[in-house]
């Protein structure tokens, strides 16, 4: 592959995991992030969300969550969707924090949102390299289900991107052809490392 990708949705645990967990299935060179202060998960009620910090590793997350209520986090989703994480990486890692990990080509995002953070804070950064990146985000609905379909329209897209010389050139026919065949509204933004 050519190109170094990047997934990032607020927490690192739903959508930027069920794309970068496809994407490293498919051979990829893929990193995912959060942008959130915190990872946030669904607790017993709207209010009582379960809220542990960046670099606490899932399996801890998983067998916290387990021992608080394990039927109720099976039914929901959440357990399976850790031990997914487990076998991916090891614990979830914020986007402002990355910066040790390298550059990369491609960042995908799952909202507008964290598209806008991210955006902001490659703006912040020191820009050595002078090395563009393209910023897509693909909107993608908070849900297992959602996440699944987000990862293979990201895995689609990725792939359009690698058949290129240089996405530089092809990018906005890239994306128009991606929005028509998929009838999804894709925003991007080229931005500088």
């Amino acid at each position: 592959m050519k190109f170094r990708y990047a997934m990032v949705c607020s927490s690192n645990q739903n959508r930027s995991m069920e794309a970068h967990c496809l994407l490293k299935r498919q051979g990829f060179d893929v990193a995912s992030y959060g942008t959130g202060a915190h990872v946030k998960l669904p607790g017993p009620s709207l209010r009582e969300p379960n809220v542990y910090e960046f670099g606490t590793p899932y399996k801890q997350m998983f067998d916290d969550l387990r021992r608080k209520d394990p039927e109720l986090y099976k039914r929901n989703g959440i357990l399976p969707m850790l031990k997914r994480n487990i076998g991916v990486k090891l614990a979830p890692q914020r986007w402002q924090e990355n910066s040790a990990d390298g550059t990369f080509d491609v960042v995908f995002t799952f909202e507008e949102k964290v598209f806008d953070m991210v955006i902001e804070d490659l703006h912040t950064r020191d820009h050595v390299l002078m090395k563009s990146v393209l910023v897509i985000n693909l909107e993608v609905k908070d849900n297992h289900e959602e996440a699944a379909v987000g990862a293979r329209l990201t895995l689609d897209l990725c792939q359009e991107l690698e058949a290129t010389d240089s996405w530089e050139e092809k990018v906005d026919d890239i994306i128009s052809t991606f929005e028509r065949q998929n009838r999804r509204k894709i925003v991007y933004n080229i931005s500088i490392y």
